[in-house]
C-alpha cells in the first residue's frame, strides 16, 4: 500500500472517530437536560409557594355597617293606593310660576324636585279612560314603638289606603297604617301601625350639632329595593331650595337619594335621625349628587304637634308680608343694611295693632337681630298665639321698638283666598262648591304670563272628585270668563259661582297654565251636579 493510500485510509477512520465523539457528546447533553428538567419539575411541586390569606374583619373600619345594622329595623317600606278619577288630565306643566297655594306649590314642587311618590297607575276601565287605581312607594321612620312612624306627606297625601313593611316581615306580609296627622308647610305626615308587640324605634339627633363635611347615612326603599343604605356627607347647611316656601330650610347631602327613599332617615355617625329625606334636585327624577333632608329639629316640632289632641301645627303670625328674595335695593331704599322690609299689614292683625306700617324695617325680636325673612318666619311661627314679643324696626332711618301680640297664623289668614309665593303669610283658603280655589292675579304674574293687566283668577287648589276635576281644571290654570262672564276678581268668581244651580251647563274660558298668548285659550265645559 502506497504512502498516499495509506494518508486517505487514516483521515477517513479520523473523521469517523470525530463524528462518535459529537455523537456521544450530543446524546450526553439531551440527557443531562432531560435529568434537569426533572429535578427543576419535581422542585416545583414541593409547595415553597406562599398562601393567599384574607385580613381579618375586625382590621377594617365597620362604622357604617354598624349603624346600618342598627338603623334598618326602624325604618319602614311605605306602600299607598290611591283613586285617580280623571286619566286625561292637562299637565306637563312649568311648575315655576307663581300660582302660590299650599297644595299646589308643594305638589308642583316635589313633582320638580322628586318626580312625585314614583308610583304606577293600574286602569280600571279600558283605554284608561276611566278611575285607576295608583300605587306608590316610599319610605317612613319609627319615632316610637307604640307604632307612630314619620314620613313625608306627599308620600301618603291623597292615599285610600296606606300599608307598611317591617325589615323582618316575610314576603307578603304588610300592616294597614292610618294617617295621624299632615303638615303641608314641611310636607311632613305622622303614620301609625296598630301591632302587638313594640317596635324598634330610631334615635333622634340634634340636627343643629352638624357641620358642613359630617358623614351621614341615607336609608330607604329607592325604586321599592328595601333596607338600602348610601353614604355621603353634609354638603350644605339651611338650604332654601325654592325662595318662598316657609318653614323649609333643608340640609343637603350627597348621599345617595332616589324616589322611593321619599321619608327615610338620614343618620349621622351616631346612629341618630338627624334629617328625614325629602327631595332631589336632578333633571331626571334619579340621583344627581344633590339631596334634600328636612332637619330633626323641625320633624321634632312637627311630630309633638300632629301628635297632640287636634292633630294640626299652629304657627304663630303677626299679619304683615314682605318680598321673599332679598333684594339690597329694597335695603338701601328704606335706610337699613339688613332686616325685614315690610310690604303689607294686614287690617286688624298684631302687626297692624302694635302700629307697624308698609316700609318699616324690621331688624329684632326680643333683642335679637334679624337678617333675613326665613329668620323673621321662623321665629315668629314658632311662638304659640297669645304670646308677646318685642320687635325692633326701623322707619325713616330711625330706630323704633314695639311690642307685638302673636295670632294663630290660620285663623289671622282665615278670610283670605290664597298666598302669592313671594309673601310671608299663607291663608287657609275658602273652598268653592265647584270645589276650586281661586285668587287674583296679580300684575306681576299678568305681565309674567302676557295677560291683560287686571283679568282672570288662578286656580290655587281643586278638590278630589268635585266638578273643578271633572271638566280638567288643573293648579296654576288662569280662568277668563265663566259662561261668557269675565272672571276679574275672587268677587267676580263667587257671584257667577252662586249663581249656578245643579244641572245648569258651565263653562270655562281658561288660559292652561304654562302657555303663553301665542299658545291661546281653550274652553273647559261640563253640567254642574
Amino acid at each position: 500500500m502506497d504512502s498516499g493510500a495509506m494518508w486517505m485510509r487514516m483521515k477517513a477512520h479520523r473523521w469517523v472517530y470525530t463524528l462518535s465523539i459529537l455523537a456521544t457528546l450530543s446524546v450526553g447533553i439531551l440527557i443531562g437536560t432531560v435529568i434537569s428538567y426533572g429535578v427543576k419539575g419535581k422542585e416545583g411541586q414541593k409547595g415553597d409557594a406562599t398562601p393567599l390569606t384574607l385580613p381579618s374583619p375586625q382590621q377594617m373600619s365597620n362604622t357604617f355597617s354598624q349603624i346600618a345594622k342598627q338603623m334598618e329595623p326602624s325604618v319602614v317600606n311605605i306602600n299607598t293606593e290611591s283613586t285617580i278619577k280623571n286619566v286625561h288630565r292637562r299637565r306637563g306643566q312649568n311648575p315655576d310660576d307663581e300660582d302660590g297655594g299650599d297644595g299646589g306649590g308643594m305638589d308642583d314642587f316635589f313633582n320638580h324636585f322628586f318626580g312625585g311618590p314614583g308610583g304606577q297607575a293600574t286602569p280600571g276601565l279600558p283605554g284608561n279612560d276611566g278611575p285607576i287605581r295608583e300605587r306608590s312607594l316610599g319610605s317612613g321612620v319609627i319615632v316610637d314603638p307604640k307604632g307612630y312612624i314619620v314620613t313625608n306627606r306627599h308620600v301618603v297625601e291623597k292615599a285610600d289606603r296606606i300599608r307598611v313593611r317591617f325589615e323582618d316581615d316575610p314576603p307578603g306580609v304588610q300592616h294597614d297604617a292610618k294617617v295621624i296627622g299632615t303638615d303641608q308647610e314641611t310636607d311632613l305626615a305622622v303614620i301609625k301601625v296598630n301591632v302587638d308587640r313594640a317596635l324598634p324605634a330610631a334615635r333622634l339627633g340634634n340636627s343643629d350639632s352638624m357641620q358642613v363635611g359630617d358623614w351621614v347615612l341615607a336609608v330607604g326603599s329607592p325604586f321599592g329595593l328595601s333596607e338600602t343604605v348610601t353614604a355621603g356627607i353634609v354638603s350644605a347647611k339651611g338650604r332654601d331650595i325654592v325662595p318662598g316656601r316657609q318653614f323649609q330650610t333643608f340640609i343637603q347631602t350627597d348621599a345617595a337619594i332616589n324616589p322611593g327613599n321619599s321619608g327615610g332617615p338620614l343618620v349621622n355617625m351616631n346612629g341618630e335621625v338627624i334629617g328625614i329625606n325629602t327631595a332631589i334636585l336632578s333633571e331626571t327624577n334619579a340621583y344627581a349628587g344633590v339631596g334634600f333632608a328636612l332637619p330633626s329639629k323641625t320633624v321634632v316640632d312637627v311630630y309633638n304637634q300632629l301628635t297632640g289632641p287636634e292633630h294640626r301645627v299652629t304657627r304663630g303670625s303677626i299679619g304683615i308680608t314682605f318680598d321673599a328674595v332679598e333684594n339690597p335695593a329694597i335695603m338701601r331704599v328704606y335706610g337699613a343694611g339688613s332686616g325685614v322690609t315690610v310690604s303689607s299689614v294686614v287690617a286688624g292683625s298684631p302687626a297692624d295693632q302694635a302700629g307697624l306700617k308698609v316700609g318699616d324695617t324690621i331688624t329684632a325680636i326680643d333683642g335679637k337681630k334679624v337678617m333675613k325673612g326665613a329668620e323673621l318666619v321662623g321665629d315668629i311661627a314658632s311662638r304659640k298665639p297669645g304670646s308677646k314679643a318685642n320687635l325692633g324696626f326701623l322707619r325713616n332711618g330711625k330706630s323704633q321698638e314695639t311690642t307685638v301680640t302673636i295670632a294663630d297664623r290660620a285663623k289671622l289668614f282665615a278670610g283670605r283666598l290664597g298666598d302669592e309665593q313671594e309673601n310671608d303669610d299663607e291663608s287657609t283658603p275658602k273652598q268653592s262648591k265647584f270645589g276650586v280655589t281661586v285668587r287674583k292675579v296679580t300684575p306681576e304674574m299678568a305681565d309674567r304670563l302676557d295677560l291683560p293687566a287686571g283679568k282672570g283668577v288662578i286656580v290655587q287648589d281643586v278638590k278630589p272628585g268635585f266638578f273643578a276635576e271633572d271638566v280638567n281644571l288643573g293648579r296654576g290654570d288662569i280662568i277668563l270668563e265663566v259662561n261668557k262672564q269675565p272672571v276679574n276678581s275672587e268677587e267676580d268668581f263667587a257671584r257667577i259661582e252662586s249663581s249656578l244651580k245643579s244641572g245648569q251647563d258651565v263653562v270655562f274660558l281658561v288660559r292652561s297654565r304654562g302657555s303663553s298668548r301665542q299658545d291661546g285659550t281653550v274652553f273647559l265645559a261640563g253640567t254642574l251636579p
